[in-house]
């Protein structure tokens, strides 16, 4: 999928963010990134084969994650 020089991540990788947008679209919250993940606004993500990564944004200072 991915066209770029040098090839951007694939999906199952840990860096797969670093992968090039080629749909933008923050009016509604949510990239396609070109090695076909989409990546939410709120650093959850959908990977191609279905898998779901939980949000992983950092907490703000004085937050605590949810148990």
């Amino acid at each position: 999928m991915c066209q770029h020089q040098p090839p951007c991540p694939p999906p199952d990788a840990s860096d797969r963010e670093a992968a090039h947008p080629v749909a933008h679209h923050p009016e509604q919250g949510w990239s396609l990134l070109c090695n076909g993940v989409l990546l939410f606004e709120d650093t959850g993500e959908l990977l191609p084969n279905g898998r779901i990564v939980a949000p992983h944004r950092p907490l703000a200072a004085g937050e605590e994650a949810a148990a």
